[in-house]
């Protein structure tokens, strides 16, 4: 997430909001369509590593233009740290969801031309949504759930307002922000599958059926309230004297 620098040659917000509806599209169409057709060959690192290498690219790509969050959460984390403006952090979170919505909606339309059976059997399965209990790969409950979502979103968010400070090594912030995202995932994939991002949570759920839909109201809450309190951390304890 690049640090915004308020200019007259700014980029218009029609450009940002594309930027964040590419850039989500970019990390939920990677990591799902990682997990819908490659995860049987590479297990849980494969979407990881999808996940990691999206945002890299798309932060490198679009960065420049809309700060690349990709992630509702990530966005009012970054208001709340004093980073971005409030004023736009509902036309952001809006283009999040629609960049999320369109690229599993690509990936549903692949699933139905493709094999006999394809994409019934990957909506029977929740259509890699996250959630508890039959929801959670391994069978994790809610409270378990609840705390790998909240405490890895505030990590998540740490890191990202760490590496995008003034005082950060310039150029690095993408890398180190994939690298941190294909760690967390390697945690939480067999706890709740891994969010962290209401967006990427929207964008399975509409596809996995009424469970995923009924537990959907936790992947909207918990990781922007892990987002606040990260923000809340870094300021309190990292950010120093300005």
């Amino acid at each position: 997430m690049a640090k915004e620098i308020p200019t007259p040659s700014s980029p218009s917000m029609t450009a940002r909001l594309g930027a964040e509806v590419f850039g989500t599209f970019l990390l939920v169409g990677g990591v799902i369509g990682t997990a819908y057709f490659s995860s049987s060959n590479t297990g849980i690192l494969g979407p990881a590593l999808a996940v990691g290498l999206a945002v890299l690219a798309g932060a490198y790509a679009v960065g420049h233009i809309s700060g690349a969050h990709f992630n509702p959460a990530v966005t009012i984390g970054a208001a709340v740290a004093g980073r971005f403006a409030w004023k736009d952090a509902p036309a952001y979170i809006v283009a999040q969801f629609v960049g999320g919505l369109l690229a599993t909606s690509m990936l549903a339309l692949i699933g139905a031309f493709g094999p006999s059976g394809s994409l019934a059997s990957a909506q029977e399965g929740g259509f890699f949504s996250t959630g508890w209990d039959a929801l959670s790969p391994d069978g994790y409950g809610f409270v378990a759930v609840v705390v790998a979502e909240l405490v890895l979103t505030a990590v998540l968010v740490i890191v990202i307002l760490g590496v995008t400070d003034d005082r950060a090594f310039a150029g690095f912030a993408p890398l180190a922000i994939g690298m941190t995202l294909t760690v967390l995932h390697l945690v939480a994939i067999p706890v709740s599958n891994a969010s962290f991002n209401p967006a990427r949570s929207l964008a399975t759920a509409v596809y996995g059926g009424p469970d995923a839909l009924l537990q959907l109201w936790a992947f909207l809450i918990v990781p922007v309230v892990g987002a606040i309190v990260g923000a809340a951390i870094y300021r309190g304890v990292f950010a120093g004297k300005r």
